[in-house]
């Protein structure tokens, strides 16, 4: 019991204050999850791999499975998720109104233009985040690989009009070749 209070108010602080959705989260559930020891840097890594490759949003995709690692079952993950969905979804129905109601107040402006800085702020942390020892430690032939592999997608979706999806797949392919 006791773990899932503690699953209960980790996924509720994420979930209250990951303002920029899944990306922005990331930072948060990183000193949540694992610098609490709930589960190793390499598992964070592989779960933020494993969410963004299947459907949903990412901050929820990893609190399925945090949920279900930590606890050892499903009841874990069904916790996990509805406590990291329920609080933001109860505050954006709030928000909405009270937005809707004033959105011509240049406080409500203001507010709203503040954050857009902190959304970037928090996504670039989570890039950040992921550049970490697992992804991109020592120099070996496998990390050089990796580092290319990045290096690659980041410039295939940047400058040019390369689909995405088609990028992960070849990714995906390189990454069966070269490994």
């Amino acid at each position: 019991m006791e773990t899932y209070l503690k699953i209960i108010w980790a996924y509720l602080k994420i979930g209250l204050f990951g303002f920029g959705g899944g990306y922005a989260m990331l930072s948060l559930i990183q000193r949540e999850v694992v610098d609490s020891g709930w589960i190793t840097s390499q598992m964070f890594t592989d779960i933020v791999a494993i969410s963004q490759m299947t459907p949903g949003p990412i901050g929820i995709n990893s609190a399925t499975y945090i949920g279900y690692v930590v606890t050892g079952s499903v009841i874990g993950s069904i916790v996990a998720t509805l406590t990291v969905v329920i609080p933001p979804f109860i505050l954006t129905l709030i928000a909405y109104h009270y937005i809707e109601r004033h959105k011509q107040s240049p406080i409500i402006q203001g507010a709203l233009f503040g954050l857009r800085p902190v959304v970037v702020g928090l996504i670039a942390s989570a890039a950040l985040l992921l550049m970490n020892s697992e992804n991109f430690g020592y120099l070996t032939s496998e990390r050089i690989a990796t580092i290319a592999i990045c290096i690659a997608a980041f410039c295939c979706v940047y400058f040019t009009r390369i689909h995405p999806i088609f990028v992960i797949i070849l990714a995906g392919i390189a990454g069966l070749i070269i490994f």
